[in-house]
């Protein structure tokens, strides 16, 4: 019954710590994350009107790259009050220029090279500058700001359009946080929830070998064989 006893207390707490480390790890992967909803066209067709979107508030402003997709707030060069969508085309320190080529060759350049971006709606680039006029541009991006531009060119009020200055940039503070694809957890999260997984099974198999100790210790031992003298 030791035995029993000892693979009893085994399984209780393999399971316990399993499950607080599985729990633990969904929790931690969507803490700090909002879902918001997309409004209006500028970002389609990557992500469509009206389509739900998760957000992950806890990434910091230095860890922003090109190609992001962040939702930020910034009324002193937007013009407006109010949450939007857009990718990043330029970080501190990049030279945006458009564009080079024609038609459905034509391309940004960050840094003098071809920016390849399968996401914009039909492949348009769209010339049109800082505030609005239809020709090409230049863009130096100060430190600390951000160049945006939304994914449907044609329709997207971004940073050819803003008036704050500094080219239309915005700045890295301004970001709320960076769009993922659906569930995406930190692999430190993700090795935690198996880990949890394996103990809270072991536990389970602990508990089990326990029940069947105690089946046995319960079966009485059978009687000496006694021979025909009685001996």
């Amino acid at each position: 019954m030791e035995l029993a006893r000892r693979l009893s207390v085994t399984g209780w707490v393999l399971g316990v710590v399993g499950l607080l480390l599985v729990v633990g790890s969904v929790v931690g992967a969507w803490a700090g994350r909002q879902r918001v909803v997309v409004d209006g066209e500028s970002m389609a067709p990557t992500y469509a009107v009206g389509e739900k979107v998760v957000v992950d508030e806890s990434v910091d402003g230095s860890e922003i790259r090109r190609g992001d997709v962040v939702l930020f707030s910034a009324p002193e060069v937007q013009g407006f009050d109010a949450l939007v969508v857009k990718r990043v085309i330029g970080v501190g320190g990049d030279r945006v220029e458009c564009c080079a080529g024609t038609g459905a060759g034509q391309r940004l350049l960050v840094d003098g090279r071809p920016l390849e971006e399968p996401y914009v709606a039909d492949g348009i680039v769209d010339g049109r500058g800082p505030g609005g006029a239809n020709e090409p541009y230049v863009v130096q991006v100060p430190e600390g700001r951000l160049f945006v531009l939304g994914d449907r060119r044609s329709n997207s009020n971004d940073s050819r359009f803003y008036q704050g200055g500094q080219g239309g940039t915005v700045p890295v503070a301004a970001v709320r946080g960076r769009v993922v694809d659906g569930w995406r957890a930190p692999v430190a999260l993700i090795v935690l929830g198996l880990v949890g997984l394996v103990l809270a099974l072991a536990g389970l198999v602990s508990g089990r070998a326990a029940r069947e100790a105690r089946r046995r210790g319960t079966v009485p031992a059978p009687p000496w064989p006694v021979g025909p003298l009685g001996v």
